[in-house]
């Protein structure tokens, strides 16, 4: 199912290159395909290794809520943070700040937009008065930190994951308070789970997300070299819904089940943990600091407008409606329209 949505978007975007006039060649179409591998490879990667390590540490009685917290949260972001990583160390910065940028707006917009179409989706009081205004703080704090120096140094790298660990601490202050949901992905122990198993699907989850990470952006690099269209375009768009199929799914199953707790939760969580967990790593790795021009300062901009229109969208009623889910989707929509006009203030 993934390899085919994920070959659905890379047929897409082929056709729309084709349709601005782009040569498509067949190192093009190879490329697409290594593309799509890379994605497959980062998804059921980032599964195993979710599966195999929580397991093991439930083996040690490590409390549930800690896995949830950190080995399964974690997990949801770990396509962004191997691509975003690894880009930084492959002198592609603007792939390492696109994919997390676009990555973030396009799961409130679009993904948010999709499952709103499917149901009305309840939003907590906590959602809604602490973690949509949190997300649009520390979406401006990566503006403006970018915007400072013109990127992303080591020490705004360790500011985020500071504010990473601020945010852990508020989490599993509401499971004190009684507030379970961060727990409630931790795969249970079965007579089968034996320790030398569970630690080979963690490596080998470990390895198909390195060497996933590491075709994706080779790949991504190869297309926008060859098709005459910048990093940034491909990372906000192709990078980005390849890394964002977990929440894609995982949002549409939740509200195809009723649970609008888990499709809102999951996306306000992953955008968070992006900014500051996988943008945060990204900037302590990078060897040099991560380039923030003029047209990422935009596209850090829609993100915190993103945000706005959902707190906007949701706070009256306190659900996100299908008539708000289909605002969303225009938006995303008029926001990939822009991506694809030359801008000469951009170039």
């Amino acid at each position: 199912m993934l390899l085919a949505i994920s070959a659905l978007l890379i047929g897409a975007v082929l056709t729309v290159m084709n349709y601005l006039g782009v040569n498509i060649n067949a190192n093009v179409i190879t490329s697409a395909a290594v593309l799509v591998v890379g994605f497959a490879m980062l998804i059921k990667g980032a599964d195993l290794f979710v599966e195999g390590a929580s397991k093991i540490a439930a083996k040690f009685k490590i409390p549930q809520i800690v896995i949830g917290l950190t080995i399964v949260a974690m997990g949801t972001s770990a396509p962004e943070a191997a691509i975003s990583i690894g880009a930084s160390f492959q002198n592609a910065a603007a792939i390492s700040v696109g994919n997390v940028v676009g990555s973030n707006i396009m799961n409130i917009l679009l993904i948010l937009g999709i499952s709103g179409l499917i149901t009305k989706l309840k939003i907590k009081p906590n959602t809604l008065k602490f973690e949509i205004p949190f997300v649009v703080f520390i979406t401006a704090a990566l503006l403006v930190c970018g915007w400072i120096g013109g990127g992303l140094d080591k020490i705004d790298g360790v500011i985020m994951l500071v504010l990473f660990a601020c945010f852990l601490g508020y989490l599993f202050y509401l499971y004190k308070k009684g507030d379970s949901s961060a727990a409630d992905d931790v795969p249970e122990l079965t007579d089968k789970d034996k320790l030398p198993v569970l630690l080979l699907i963690t490596v080998l989850g470990l390895v198909s997300i390195v060497l996933g990470s590491d075709l994706t952006v080779g790949a991504a690099k190869n297309i926008a070299q060859t098709v005459g269209v910048d990093d940034r375009t491909i990372s906000l768009t192709v990078v980005a819904f390849g890394t964002s199929l977990p929440e894609l799914i995982t949002c549409i199953a939740a509200s195809l089940k009723k649970k609008p707790d888990i499709a809102i939760g999951n996306i306000i969580g992953s955008n968070i943990f992006n900014i500051l967990f996988v943008v945060g790593l990204a900037s302590v790795f990078s060897p040099e600091p991560l380039a923030f021009g003029t047209a990422f300062m935009i596209d850090t901009a829609v993100a915190i407008a993103a945000a706005v229109l959902l707190g906007l969208l949701v706070v009256r009623k306190k659900e996100l409606s299908r008539l708000s889910g289909g605002i969303m989707l225009l938006a995303y929509a008029a926001y990939f329209v822009y991506l694809f006009i030359p801008n000469p203030i951009l170039a």
